[in-house]
């Protein structure tokens, strides 16, 4: 196939996924068609993002005009290595997350907005992801940003509940927000430069003043790093997450943030490669990591805990850019591709529970290993994943950082791993905790912690025995595991919120609580953290192609020539 035959597969992820938004709408009575339709566009997605990156790694950045205008007039859509590697891994996960949907919405799971609205919706979703990854300028971008919001918003409030039309109302008023300052920064570089095109910006950012180029790189990286939740700018994300459907949870967790961080490491290598904002980035990278995983440890809530662990996790990735250097932005692109599957598995992993206990909140669940071991296996691999366990691909990526950081040899640096290492080791607490009240402590225990929790405070001056616990001021122990008094006031909200008088214990006893998993759901889980181990198999191959993409983006070259052709 020829180049000029392959540049024309780049438009179709978002061509695509926004027909298919369409078909859908119009089949809203049909909703055989609608699934059918659907499922084959994203399988289609994914297998053009596969051909898209090996023509990507073996004939460059294959790039498209949209409209026959050349450039640098119209739009421009680029796929190289780190997009095509991006869209690859997106396009597998919300195929996933689309099946398991699915397989929820059958058994009558969540009731909320009529299927004909979810998917388009969520096809529109995927093609604001799919064109922030293709985007060849910041007012693509900008749209593809848009998008994501449109759509986002949707997702997040379906059912119509309380908590989440408040939870919505937050990621919408902090991401209106972001968007404004997007749109001032892009009147900005337009105004220095007179274009918005990322391969003309290149060039001419190298031509203005230093003090308008910084001020131009802050107003963009405050811009990414709302949307990517880096500490302090993350304030948003534990509180909107948690409330939406699972699998709407488990995408947002796995991909929005990631894109994020994508157009960080866009620019930062593409518009500003000389940067002397890395340093900041770096100390950026150090707070997000102990900030978030301080969070993590705190929780009450499976969901709250990993919505924490996601913020953590990012300063990994900024880690990996704020260093600059081509080791660091391989084991940064390796690492993004890892973690988006993790996280979107475990939020996948934490729907399973919460239909199988009733509950996602430790104080009132227990026994899990012994009521599902098929449900201890799902979340244990990916869990052990997240921490970072040999020989996994978690493992594997904070290695690379962790050496790329050490090459650099600078104080900044050996923080930043020293701070890597003791982020790896608490995310192995806080999944440890996670497990051992959730699935090895016995329903019965968490039935006398629930009955314990009314009448805490007229107990914490007593230091007494009571329910099988040792209650004073500061913690109560049950089961070998203390709680602080933050975590219990968290849990009080979770139970006020959930059913207090309806724990684990309380529903097996009654019956209430369904007798297997749905195969729809566990199925697509199981695949996605199938395909986190693959990556684990082909960590070789991958990381020398990640080694390859950092390569190029430290280069230029490449992607400017390509986009601009004779002009650059």
């Amino acid at each position: 196939m020829s180049d000029v035959s392959m540049s024309t597969l780049v438009p179709l992820p978002v061509v695509l996924t926004l027909l298919g938004a369409g078909a859908t709408l119009m089949l809203s009575r049909r909703p055989q068609a609608q699934r059918f339709v659907t499922i084959t566009i994203l399988a289609a997605v994914a297998v053009i993002a596969a051909v898209l990156m090996v023509q990507a790694d073996s004939n460059g950045p294959q790039v498209l005009w949209l409209g026959g205008w050349a450039s640098p007039l119209g739009i421009a859509l680029v796929a190289d290595r780190l997009s095509a590697l991006m869209l690859l891994v997106s396009a597998v996960v919300t195929l996933m997350v689309l099946l398991y949907s699915l397989g929820q919405r059958m058994t009558g799971e969540e009731a909320g907005a009529p299927l004909s609205i979810y998917h388009p919706t969520f096809l529109v979703l995927v093609a604001g992801v799919s064109n922030a990854f293709l985007a060849g300028d910041l007012f693509n971008l900008f749209v593809a940003f848009e998008m994501l919001l449109f759509a986002s918003y949707v997702l997040l409030t379906l059912g119509g509940t309380e908590a989440r039309i408040r939870a919505g109302t937050i990621y919408v008023v902090v991401n209106m927000l972001s968007s404004s300052l997007f749109l001032i920064s892009l009147a900005a570089v337009y105004s220095a430069t007179g274009s918005l095109n990322f391969a003309q910006l290149a060039v001419r950012l190298g031509e203005i003043p230093d003090g308008t180029a910084l001020m131009l790189q802050l107003l963009l990286l405050t811009t990414f790093a709302i949307k990517a939740a880096i500490f302090p700018l993350s304030f948003w994300l534990p509180d909107s997450y948690p409330t939406a459907p699972a699998p709407v949870t488990a995408v947002f967790a796995g991909l929005l943030t990631k894109v994020g961080v994508y157009a960080i490491l866009r620019i930062q290598t593409l518009l500003f490669p000389d940067s002397p904002l890395s340093g900041l980035l770096m100390w950026a990278a150090l707070a997000t990591m102990v900030v978030g995983i301080l969070g993590a440890i705190a929780q009450s809530d499976i969901k709250r805990m990993l919505s924490f662990t996601l913020v953590s996790h990012i300063g990994y990735m900024v880690f990996g850019i704020g260093l600059a250097t081509g080791a660091g932005f391989s084991g940064a692109i390796f690492y993004v591709a890892h973690h988006i599957t993790i996280q979107t598995a475990l939020f996948l992993v934490v729907g399973l529970i919460e239909r199988r206990a009733g509950s996602t909140g430790l104080i009132r669940i227990g026994g899990l290993a012994r009521l599902s071991p098929l449900l201890a296996i799902l979340f244990f691999v990916p869990a052990m994943n997240l921490a970072g366990i040999p020989p996994m691909s978690g493992f594997i990526g904070k290695v690379g950082l962790l050496q790329a950081g050490l090459e650099v040899g600078t104080p900044l640096s050996y923080t930043l791993v020293a701070a890597g290492a003791v982020t790896s080791l608490l995310t192995l607490y806080a999944v440890a905790k996670t497990w051992g009240l959730a699935f090895w402590r016995t329903p019965e225990q968490a039935h006398e912690m629930m009955r314990a929790l009314p009448g805490l405070e007229d107990d914490l001056d007593e230091n007494q025995h009571r329910h099988g616990f040792v209650i004073h001021r500061q913690h109560v122990h049950v089961a070998g595991t203390a709680f602080g008094t933050r975590e219990l006031d968290e849990a009080r909200r979770v139970v006020d919120v959930d059913a207090p008088d309806r724990d684990l214990h309380q529903r097996l006893r009654d019956g209430s609580l369904p007798s297997r998993l749905p195969l729809g759901m566990v199925v697509p889980t199981a695949a996605l953290i199938g395909f986190s181990l693959a990556l684990t198999l082909v960590a070789g191959p991958l990381y020398g192609y990640t080694d390859r993409a950092a390569h190029a983006l430290l280069e230029r070259t490449p992607y400017i020539s390509s986009v601009l052709g004779s002009d650059s």
